[in-house]
């Protein structure tokens, strides 16, 4: 892509260079380390699922058994393998046993090495495959019935209720969304567990289950095939069970999950070990399942100035793209954020996100992008925030955005109703139609506002990378560094299930993900 605003192409390689070095530095360090979250994953990958009599997930019985019996480092593959050598019992069996208390699977002899891979080898195939059928069935629909002109129209439902959240859904596909996201309740991404089963209780959204997942990708399939363009699913594989709702949405077929390496840390005090050890396995399964991952830079214009800090939001999509590319994931699936949030009172702010917006575009022209609308200037006046709304729209079709996160006028009002949703559809619609064409028609002026506030960007997001390259990313998120957030390495919630790896732990799955023999 030639660059429109004469961006230095020796400089955007210097760029991803540095963030490379910091990924290497984080990745030295994932490599030797698991977490309960990972250990359940893998337990779900062994085909385990369903609750004890206390409605405990029985993935979380069996890690926290080895939890207890201070021997998690080995891995829980190594003990389900021991049992089902020893036993004879396929995992969901040696996982029901152990909820009873009929098996304690850390007293088995061991077995060898070839038994352990011949026990697993014909449950990891089905468990790939499960995950590479879901991924033909999307393409099939792409195929036959295609899907809507990027950017895609995504929206939100966020009823409590899946049921609800069903209907709402729908309502939105008819209207023309594309992708519908469906927000979690209030703090799930505080639980580690999964809740089980189909739910109709959320504050501020609906809890994501894997039978939510079920029930809204049917119903999202059902209105596409109705409609005639395939309607993507999206969801929130963050927290502290960030790679277990990554593998339940692999399973039930979703199609985006935001997925970002640093934002747990920063806006929910997620211990930053726990959370950057998760995200490479939970990229890994979005990798291999095509899920595009939304990161959230977007949010740190929500604690910072939006001209002040646009810098950390580059240097931090540069960091998550390469923490992605480590985890194996394409950059057709990497939508790397960034947002619409300057104060709409700013004189000639409207060319200074135009052109951090086509600057993200530049340096990132593989990526789909997910694009953030104004809220932290949005009053509740719904007539100006409905400008707002349009005036992100026009650089969102001028820069070819991938991802279009609709706003609504009545943000900062009330979660959105059908009507309000409906508006937000109609904006984008007409003015994704109107102005189609206006980013391949229009230049920028050399020495103007645009390109000059493009250069400085990225200026001081290799300035703060340089910095970064010799503190490491640890020490960087301690001092601050995005969104005027600081987290201390050893605070935050979720470090004691954060375990090093022994010398028997074993997880095919990584390589095999990863396309590695």
């Amino acid at each position: 892509m030639q660059s429109k605003l004469g961006l230095d192409e020796k400089k955007i390689v210097h760029a991803k260079g540095l963030a490379t070095r910091i990924a290497d530095d984080v990745q030295q360090f994932v490599d030797q380390y698991t977490t309960v979250a990972v250990e359940r994953t893998l337990c779900r990958l062994m085909g385990i699922d369903g609750i004890d009599a206390n409605q405990v997930p029985l993935p979380n019985v069996v890690v926290d058994k080895l939890k207890e019996e201070g021997v998690l480092s080995e891995g829980v593959l190594y003990y389900l393998a021991n049992a089902m050598v020893a036993t004879g019992l396929n995992p969901q069996q040696i996982a029901e046993q152990v909820a009873e208390g009929q098996l304690d699977i850390t007293r088995l002899a061991p077995a060898s090495k070839a038994q352990i891979d011949a026990v697993l080898e014909p449950v990891i195939n089905a468990s790939l495959e499960r995950i590479r059928s879901r991924r033909h069935r999307r393409e099939q629909y792409l195929n036959t019935i295609g899907e809507g002109p990027r950017p895609y129209l995504y929206v939100i439902v966020a009823t409590g209720n899946i049921y609800e959240d069903v209907i709402q859904a729908q309502a939105a596909a008819r209207q023309g969304a594309d992708i519908i996201a469906v927000i979690r309740t209030t703090g799930q991404s505080l639980l580690d567990y999964v809740p089980y089963g189909a739910t109709t209780e959320g504050f501020g959204g609906t809890y994501a289950t894997q039978e939510n997942f079920r029930i809204m990708r049917k119903a999202l399939d059902e209105v596409g095939e109705e409609v005639g363009r395939y309607i993507r699913l999206c969801n929130y594989c963050s927290g502290l069970c960030m790679p277990e709702i990554a593998i339940m949405g692999a399973f039930e077929g979703l199609d985006v999950m935001l997925n970002d390496a640093l934002y747990g840390i920063l806006f929910r005090d997620i211990n930053m070990q726990r959370t950057l050890i998760d995200q490479y396995f939970s990229r890994i399964i979005n990798g291999f399942a095509g899920v595009i991952i939304n990161t959230g830079e977007d949010n740190y214009l929500t604690t910072a100035d939006a001209i002040e800090a646009a810098h950390t939001v580059l240097a931090s999509d540069l960091i998550n793209e390469q923490l992605a590319l480590a985890a194996g994931l394409p950059e057709e699936q990497m939508g790397l954020g960034h947002a619409f949030e300057m104060d709409p009172m700013q004189e000639n702010g409207f060319l200074m996100e135009l052109a951090q917006a086509q600057m993200i575009r530049e340096i990132f022209p593989n990526a789909p992008l997910k694009y953030m609308p104004p809220t932290k200037f949005m009053t509740g006046n719904i007539f100006r925030g409905h400008i707002q709304d349009a005036l992100f729209n026009m650089v969102g079709i001028w820069t070819h955005q991938g991802i279009q996160l609709l706003g609504m006028p009545t943000e900062a009002i009330h979660t959105p109703f059908m009507s309000d949703r409906f508006l937000s559809i109609e904006n984008a619609k007409y003015i994704f139609n109107n102005m189609k064409s206006i980013g391949d028609e229009m230049e920028f002026k050399e020495g103007g506002i645009v390109r000059t506030r493009a250069k400085e960007v990225l200026d001081k997001a290799i300035a703060l990378l340089e910095v970064m390259v010799d503190e490491g990313l640890f020490t960087s998120l301690e001092k601050g560094i995005f969104g005027d957030v600081k987290r201390p390495k050893n605070g935050g919630k979720g470090l004691d299930g954060v375990t090093h790896k022994g010398a028997n732990y074993i997880n095919p799955f990584i390589n095999l993900m990863k396309g590695r023999k």
